[in-house]
């Protein structure tokens, strides 16, 4: 997930921001002074707090979140536009509470074994991929996975050199060899509000650092229940949280007592922190030579691409990916790194139009979405310029933006912005690739997307199992999955479970530099602790059923959820008798 704005750091664009419901105050830069010094005196004692300690302080956080949880979802949709007990809420309540207490209760557990076993416990197998590669099987986590998520898997593939029996060597290293106390600040994301406390957890679980957390702008109106939710960690002396905008991030940066940083955001505001802005920020790139040499982790964005691998597909297929594809672009009004943003198809596949037909049936039907976030509108234009033959779907309200649809480009375009510049709106494009058959599409496909689409973050790819099958396409999957250089690569499911999970590591694929940082560097979302990750692969059935509850079309997802969240905490049996019966609804 990212935000393309440079709201924590240095403004580099006309990205005001009008908040719709009431925010703090900004925090005054003496009292951020005085939140460091307090997290500095606190910073060694944190790194030799026992497991114990901190697995009972995730406890408590998944116990303080859950009477605020109704209340984080209510004031997510309405910021957004959306009607708080209406089925499009569900997505708040989804990449809210949801996802942040499912994170939560991994890295609780993860905690917890370390105290008695010195490392987190993988919940499936070790295995050696035929390029020698080691991958760890993390999902499905136990029964309830199964069930919530019927037939899929997730593997953390390791970077080369991990061997599966010193895998576990390389996990918890900030356990086994405590790191001196360090302050982390952490510039949460504005566009999905699960980021900023899952940051904080990461930073703080993970690496053993003390965090001053700067909520984004766009996130400001959920101060009160994020700070309810992460109370128990600021009553321990280990988090802080402030408000504010480009001074406060600035100043908070350069903090002498501020040893690292960490940012969900744009690749632009990571270069204006680190190079600075202007002509001579540019140049300092262009050299190497950074103003600021803190450690900085970060995640960055990405164009994703949905790549469609030929097939036969029935009828009710195409309906249902056109749904998958759709709500891609939809969810959260298509504010997300994760959007569908060049959907990559076969130029001869026979049914291209039929699928690209029922996208835009599917788009035409839908409601549009208020363009709450900054330079949406801006953006929105800018693209419709450059391609003045877009095709647009549904009836804007107030402050809304149509759904924009731009097909049939050339993947030889190669200075088009849908290829290098992140829409971060309502936008997504479509790209034909010439090739005889499947297998000669897998290898365009991913070289098109490893050469000419901006970003590392996440890739879907959609494939039917007739073709996966078919003795002269199954190894070119095989070798697609392998060579796509992306941080996530999804099979049938979109790839924002590499997000959302809880369990999977979240970040760019390794080897961006500081000077070229593309979707960023370093993992997040990371409870098992690995410490030397490559990509994480998700296999899922190519039609799930039930319909996924992130689908646009699901009209019970908002009754699932209530239940859901609870038993997150609680785990009672009784709670998946309302979840199952409303999943079958769909």
């Amino acid at each position: 997930m990212t935000a393309p704005d440079a709201a924590h750091a240095f403004p580099t664009g006309p990205y005001a921001y009008q908040p719709r419901l009431p925010v703090p105050d900004a925090t005054p830069l003496p009292v951020c002074d005085q939140v460091v010094v307090e997290l500095r005196a606190r910073a060694d004692a944190w790194v030799r707090t026992p497991p114990e300690r901190k697995a009972a302080l995730l406890d408590e956080v998944m116990r303080a979140t859950i009477p605020v949880a109704d209340r984080w979802t209510e004031l997510a949709s309405l910021n957004e536009g959306l009607a708080p007990d209406g089925p499009d809420a569900a997505e708040e309540g989804i990449v809210g509470p949801y996802i942040f207490l499912r994170a939560v209760r991994f890295h609780r557990d993860a905690v917890r074994q370390i105290a008695r076993d010195g490392h987190p416990r993988i919940p499936g197998a070790v295995r050696e991929l035929p390029s020698g590669r080691v991958a760890a099987r993390v999902m499905p986590t136990g029964l309830f996975d199964y069930l919530t998520y019927p037939g899929t898997t997730a593997d953390v593939w390791m970077e080369r050199g991990v061997s599966a029996d010193d895998l576990h060597a390389t996990m918890a290293v900030n356990y086994r060899t405590p790191p001196p106390g360090r302050v982390c600040l952490v510039l949460g994301g504005g566009n999905a509000s699960s980021i900023g406390p899952l940051d904080v957890v990461h930073k703080l679980f993970v690496e053993n650092q003390v965090v001053v957390l700067k909520l984004h702008p766009v996130m400001a109106h959920l101060y009160d229940v994020q700070e309810a939710a992460l109370a128990p960690l600021v009553r321990e002396g280990v988090l802080r949280i402030v408000h504010g905008d480009a001074v406060q991030g600035a100043h908070l940066a350069r903090h002498p007592g501020v040893d690292t940083l960490h940012i969900t955001g744009a690749d632009r505001t990571y270069e204006a922190i680190v190079f600075g802005t202007g002509h001579e920020g540019s140049e300092r790139k262009r050299r190497d030579d950074p103003i600021l040499h803190k450690p900085f982790s970060a995640e960055l964005g990405n164009l994703t691409p949905i790549i469609v691998v030929p097939g036969r597909w029935s009828d009710r297929e195409l309906d249902y990916h056109a749904d998958n594809i759709v709500s891609m672009l939809t969810n959260n009004a298509g504010f997300n790194c994760t959007t569908s943003r060049v959907i990559v198809t076969a130029a001869s596949w026979p049914q291209r139009t039929a699928l690209l037909d029922r996208i835009r049936r599917t788009l035409a039907v839908l409601p549009t979405r208020l363009a709450y976030y900054p330079g949406a509108r801006e953006r929105f234009a800018a693209f419709g310029q450059v391609h003045p033959e877009a095709e647009l779907f549904g009836d804007p309200g107030d402050g809304h933006l149509q759904w924009m649809l731009i097909p049939d480009i050339s993947p030889d375009a190669a200075g088009d912005p849908c290829y290098r510049i992140e829409a971060f709106c309502s936008v997504t494009a479509e790209t034909p690739i010439d090739a005889p058959d499947a297998a000669t599409f897998l290898a365009r496909a991913t070289t098109f997307a490893n050469d000419r689409l901006w970003g590392t973050l996440n890739a879907t790819m959609i494939v039917d199992p007739r073709t996966a099958k078919d003795p002269a396409t199954r190894p070119a999957l095989a070798r697609a999955i392998e060579d796509l250089r992306y941080g996530t690569v999804s099979l049938n499911h979109w790839s924002a479970l590499g997000y959302g999970a809880g369990i999977t590591p979240w970040g760019a694929h390794p080897g961006h530099t500081r000077s070229d940082i593309g979707s960023g560097t370093g993992f997040v979302h990371n409870p098992l602790m690995f410490d030397r990750v490559e990509k994480t692969v998700f296999r899922s059935p190519f039609r799930a059923w039930p319909k996924p509850i992130w689908f646009a079309s699901h009209r019970h997802a908002h009754r699932i959820l209530p239940p859901l969240i609870r038993f997150e905490v609680d785990r009672r049996p009784d709670r998946l008798i309302p979840i199952a019966w409303n999943a079958l609804l769909g």
